[in-house]
């Protein structure tokens, strides 16, 4: 990726970056996984009451209630990142954390989904918190490195993943899904409070300017053509409702594209993504939307008993801490041991050997895991090694790409991939369970056709995903990372 910023107010050295673990680093590292634990509760956390909160207000969209966070996130995203390495990362990050725990609290007291989904919109401040996390780690650490303590950081809050169902089930049971809101606000204030304390200030920016308009025109077309997805398989296709709301998507991604994506400091740069870039990116979002699509399908099944004779369903006995708690420690292992293994091959490797992990466990799932929860807990901890793979691997792709510089503009396309990957594949998925629904004893239900469809989707999306990591690897073939930063080669 050709280097496009303006000079920068601060060249750091490659002397003043860490390249080995110390005190100051292993803190560093604590206070970003702390962070992206209180992302975990944004995205994750409100997955495992996903049948509760389509009950408590009387929706069959659960792709708003499980991914408008996601979808903010996008738009907050490359907005958050140009602004990051304008004013600072730590500035922003303690911004964004203070937006996030506020939406917690405007969805903890939602009266009605229009409401609920405001908050998740504020919520969504959080996606720009974890690429954040990995643009601090490449200002204090050296580039190789640096690759390893993302692994870490991105991957490390799954820890707390691992007990986060099994205390989630017991509490949500008591306090209601409010619960999961409440974990969320309390954390992110608490992050915000360590990172401006232990985090270092940003001794690397840029001068420049933000794209404001830009940002809301590019959000406002992914909302509309998301809006038609969801809308459509309820109000009908061709609807004026759903029908309007994808011209006006439409119409607002082409002003973007044309008009201003190039204005002099764009809020995305597509014209300046290499090759490269380009490859890791179209990974990502298919990847990562066929992942995230996959956890939201989790919760629907655990909420059915095989007994009903669905054709699907994994109750039972702990259901919800198996299927999300012991997953996390393939998140953990896939994050950490793609980050050690890029600092050898690079990290196309990694994405690749991800993909095929959730192809495996996908083609499993359809087969046999829908009805069986024992298969069902080594298909989601498959897929977990996949997510923290992916994840990890496409912000080291994109890192070594770009100069310091310009990290929080870069990885925020990372941020900005998984996001449009994540819901487009939800609603994706929702469409079809509700296109396939069924009435089963005067109550609708999903349909066996539409849980099977669903899952063949997503196993399409990581065997598409292929196309590209084969040109990468490709690409990438003789990569060497090293420890001088990318400006400076």
């Amino acid at each position: 990726m050709p280097d496009m910023s303006s000079d920068t107010t601060a060249q750091r050295p490659p002397a003043d970056l860490h390249t080995g673990w110390t005190g100051r680093v292993i803190g560093y590292v604590a206070v970003l996984v702390l962070v992206n634990v209180m992302v975990d509760t944004v995205l994750a956390s409100p997955t495992f009451v996903l049948p509760q909160l389509r009950d408590a207000f009387d929706t069959t969209q659960f792709a708003w209630l499980d991914s408008s966070a996601m979808l903010a996130g996008a738009m907050w995203a490359p907005l958050l990142g140009k602004t990051a390495d304008i004013y600072g990362k730590r500035r922003i990050l303690v911004i964004t954390l203070i937006v996030a725990g506020l939406g917690g609290l405007v969805s903890l007291l939602a009266p009605n989904i229009g409401v609920f989904v405001l908050g998740r919109v504020l919520q969504g401040a959080a996606v720009a918190a974890l690429f954040l996390t990995v643009a601090i780690i490449r200002d204090v650490c050296a580039p190789k490195f640096a690759m390893i303590v993302t692994g870490v950081v991105t991957s490390g809050s799954a820890a707390f993943g691992i007990v986060q169902p099994f205390v989630l089930e017991i509490a949500t049971k008591v306090f209601g899904w409010q619960f999961v809101f409440v974990v969320s606000a309390a954390f992110a204030a608490v992050a915000a409070l360590f990172v401006r304390l232990v985090i270092p200030n940003s001794r690397i920016t840029t001068p420049g300017r933000v794209d404001v308009a830009g940002a809301l025109v590019l959000g406002g077309g992914l909302a509309g053509v998301l809006v038609y997805i969801s809308l459509g398989q309820e109000f009908g296709w061709l609807s004026l409702l759903p029908v309007a709301a994808l011209v006006l998507g439409v119409v607002a991604l082409l002003v973007w594209y044309f008009v201003l994506s190039r204005v002099p400091e764009p809020v995305i740069d597509v014209r300046g993504i290499s090759a490269v870039l380009g490859l890791g990116l179209l990974v990502v979002v298919m990847g990562t939307g066929a992942y995230r699509s996959m956890l939201a399908l989790f919760s629907l099944l655990i909420d059915v008993s095989p007994d009903e004779g669905l054709g699907y369903g994994i109750a039972g006995p702990a259901a919800l801490g198996l299927m999300f708690g012991i997953p996390s420690i393939g998140i953990m292992l896939g994050g950490i041991v793609a980050g050690a293994i890029a600092t050898r091959v690079g990290p196309a490797w990694p994405l690749a050997a991800g993909l095929t992990l959730g192809t495996i466990a996908s083609l499993t799932m359809f087969t046999v895991g829908a009805a069986n929860l024992p298969i069902a807990v080594i298909c989601s901890f498959l897929l977990s090694v996949t997510a923290g793979s992916l994840v990890t691997s496409g912000f080291n792709l994109a890192s070594i790409l770009a100069p310091p510089e310009r990290q929080g503009t870069v990885s925020s396309m990372v941020m900005v991939m998984v996001a449009i990957g994540s819901v487009t594949m939800s609603f994706v998925g929702s469409a079809i369970l509700g296109a396939t629904d069924v009435v089963v004893a005067g109550e609708t239900v999903n349909s066996s056709l539409g849980v099977h469809s669903y899952i063949a989707v997503a196993g399409c999306a990581f065997v598409l995903a292929a196309v590209p990591v084969t040109f990468l690897l490709r690409r990438m073939r003789g990569h060497v990372v090293t420890d001088v930063p990318v400006s400076q080669v």
